[in-house]
């Protein structure tokens, strides 16, 4: 019996929306510190990489961590990317498939022809575009629900190996249920960009004792919070960003600076030329910030507030970031976490030149 496409998405929908439910109703306790699921308490329930530009080597580098990861995988593996090129993932995804492992792709469109993605297409690996004007901007993989893989690197020999980018891998099931729904939304119901389903309410957890928030756009308000935690900075702001060009966070940033917030931040410079880039307007304030001085991308999408809380993920601050594209953006309330992130951020500076 035919089925209208049409009546089999508001099926999916309902179903999909059910779930979300029981995710809404889990979102209540904060998980334990090391349980039976995978979540595992401060010290082991995160792995954090930065890619290492200056040097030459193409294998090695984080991507390495993550082929071990998929290599690891027991019954599923979900990967929303933008692109696709590392041989390393490219084969490990392959393998996992070969072993019976569920292995899923969704990519941005532009990008669904190149030799990767054809590859895993041709090992049977089922794989979805977008499909619209947006970017599917997303970098994640959740591996047999219960860790996820994010951050700012693409899947790519220059963003791995070139560009400056973090990787973060983090062990919660309750984390890998949101990304999963999100990975459903696309993958299933075809749903991107201003499709998206609404955000769910109070998207955050606990783990052991930090404060873990998640929110994806477009529909997720996500510079709304970043605003926010923003204007709510009292000592310090470090910024390491692709580029700036959301109004409302460089006013935030520029409010905090006027009240004696410290500000420092480490843009891409050849973003930071563009038109629309609010880079030149802080330092026009007399803020402290710089252009970095790796010949390839400074890719990161970082903030650090107070030395406390870390804002990272796919979220360049864009417009098209914020209204159009796909796109995760974890809020991570640790002094241990930020306190790397600083590191990054103080090497960065170093090499641009302050």
């Amino acid at each position: 019996m035919w089925i209208p496409r049409r009546a089999i998405t508001r099926v999916l929908t309902v179903l999909l929306l059910a779930y979300a439910a029981v995710l809404v109703f889990r979102i209540g306790p904060p998980e334990p510190p090391a349980d039976a699921d995978g979540n595992r308490a401060p010290g082991g329930w995160y792995d954090l990489y930065f890619t290492n530009p200056g040097a030459e080597a193409t294998t090695g580098g984080p991507d390495a961590a993550l082929a071990a990861a998929i290599d690891a995988a027991e019954a599923t593996v979900d990967v929303a990317v933008y692109e696709l090129e590392l041989g390393s993932i490219r084969d490990a995804l392959i393998r996992a498939h070969s072993r019976d492992v569920s292995v899923r792709v969704v990519t941005e469109t532009d990008n669904i022809n190149s030799p990767g993605i054809g590859a895993l297409q041709a090992a049977g690996i089922p794989v979805r575009g977008d499909e619209r004007a947006g970017l599917m901007h997303h970098k994640f993989v959740v591996i047999d629900g219960s860790q996820v893989w994010t951050g700012s690197m693409n899947l790519t020999v220059s963003s791995a190996y070139r560009g400056n980018n973090n990787l973060l891998r983090l062990s919660s099931t309750w984390l890998a249920d949101q990304y999963r729904r999100e990975f459903e939304e696309m993958f299933v119901l075809d749903r991107f960009g201003a499709l998206s389903l609404p955000a769910l309410p109070g998207i955050g957890t606990e783990i052991g004792d930090v404060r873990v928030e998640l929110r994806f756009s477009p529909e997720g308000g996500v510079a709304e919070r970043i605003v926010e935690l923003l204007l709510g900075a009292q000592q310090s702001i470090h910024i390491m960003a692709y580029n700036l060009t959301l109004d409302s966070i460089s006013e935030a940033i520029l409010q905090r600076a006027a009240a004696g917030v410290a500000v420092q931040g480490v843009f891409d410079e050849g973003q930071a030329q563009n038109q629309g880039s609010d880079v030149s307007r802080l330092a026009q304030a007399g803020l402290d910030v710089w252009l970095d001085g790796n010949p390839g991308l400074m890719h990161h999408k970082v903030i650090v507030v107070d030395g406390e809380l870390v804002i990272t993920g796919s979220y360049n601050f864009s417009r098209s970031a914020e209204e159009r594209n796909d796109e995760n953006v974890l809020f991570l309330f640790s002094q241990e976490l930020a306190a790397q992130y600083l590191l990054e951020f103080e090497r960065l500076l170093a090499e641009a030149g302050g």
